[in-house]
């Protein structure tokens, strides 16, 4: 069962979006970056509070994804990325993203905090970032 409303549009959206932010980081980055979408569109708090389907999520401006400004974001999505997709969507959730709504690439170490938000770990180059639970009730 699915934690977000989803067509099958959505599911190629997302699968490209995952592809695009963290192909480099293999199957489990690709889901982790698919966590923080999934959780943006359940969250209904913070800067997604009017983020309500992945749609609005992949294309949220400002404070969306980088990696939708760039070609290989509008590449065809493939079925290996589009069964991660449908992973996320319908309840995976993938340490230390499963309550993210933020991750980044820094230089060196990751930040304890990014935005006052709480780093929940790493991921090879990337950190994730959560929310307190109080903040956000719906991702936890």
């Amino acid at each position: 069962m699915a934690v977000i409303p989803y067509n099958e549009a959505d599911v190629k959206l997302l699968a490209r979006l995952m592809r695009a932010e963290a192909e480099g980081e293999g199957r489990l980055g690709m889901l982790m970056v698919g966590n923080v979408g999934v959780n943006r569109v359940a969250a209904k708090c913070l800067d997604f509070k009017d983020v309500n389907s992945i749609d609005r999520m992949v294309n949220q401006r400002p404070g969306g994804f980088e990696a939708t400004q760039k070609g290989y974001f509008y590449q065809k999505a493939r079925g290996s990325e589009i069964a991660l997709a449908r992973k996320v969507i319908k309840g995976g959730k993938y340490h230390p993203a499963s309550s993210s709504l933020w991750f980044f690439k820094p230089q060196g170490n990751c930040p304890g905090q990014w935005y006052n938000q709480s780093n929940a770990g790493r991921f090879k180059s990337h950190c994730f970032y959560q929310p307190s639970q109080s903040d956000c009730p719906q991702i936890f």
